[in-house]
């Protein structure tokens, strides 16, 4: 996928989210499945360059001024999508568990000239969500892939008519498939729903609420 134009600061700070992730992959590979599974956390497992790139496009194409982040990690895709936020006067609001994942994301957007355009809540992700009040008019799920159902149970009756919601995932790691599967019948069996599977990095499930 073409690279949509950035400037110079924001390519900076995604560069070095994508040395680290390089760095990080090196590391996985020489990890034993136990302690893996043990560090997952530690890893910035980010959507990717080209998922970020259409992540971006999509925003500012639809002029989402009201942008939801459920599942910050260390604010790779928070980055994409506060620089399309800032190109439409929009605003990203984004839920993360970990504080210390949103202290070094906030560094980051604070280079990059984007730290105006990003609110972090702090906690488990189906309590903020719960307590937001909405609407909003495009949403990023990238959590924990077993709270995606109950994600898209919360944020159905929050979007605004014509959002955009994506979720990633999809397609790998392997092991997320169950639930990945989960989540589109949801999304599928809503009727004010229409959805599509794209092989867009990990794959994402582009849908639309009528």
């Amino acid at each position: 996928m073409n690279g949509v134009a950035v400037d110079a600061a924001v390519e900076a700070v995604l560069g070095e989210y994508e040395a680290r992730a390089r760095r990080e992959e090196e590391l996985w590979d020489t990890l034993g499945p136990e302690e893996a599974e043990q560090r997952i956390d530690e890893m910035l497992l980010p959507v990717g360059r080209a998922t970020g790139t259409l992540l971006n496009l999509l925003a500012k194409e639809a002029g989402a001024c009201r942008i939801l982040e459920v599942g910050s990690s260390f604010g790779y895709s928070t980055v994409w999508l506060a620089e399309a936020a800032r190109a439409v006067g929009g605003k990203v609001i984004s839920l993360e568990l970990r504080a210390a994942k949103t202290e070094y994301a906030t560094e980051r957007l604070r280079r990059a000239g984007l730290a105006d355009c990003v609110e972090f809540r702090v906690g488990d992700a189906l309590e903020s969500l719960a307590a937001l009040r909405g609407p909003f008019d495009f949403v990023l799920i990238d959590l924990w892939k077993n709270l995606y159902v109950p994600v898209f149970q919360l944020l159905h009756p929050k979007l605004v008519p014509g959002a955009l919601v994506i979720a990633d995932n999809m397609i790998e790691p392997a092991s997320a498939r169950p639930h990945a599967q989960a989540y589109r019948h949801a999304v599928h069996a809503a009727r004010d729903m229409s959805s599509v599977l794209l092989p867009v990095g990990n794959g994402i499930e582009l849908s639309r609420y009528q």
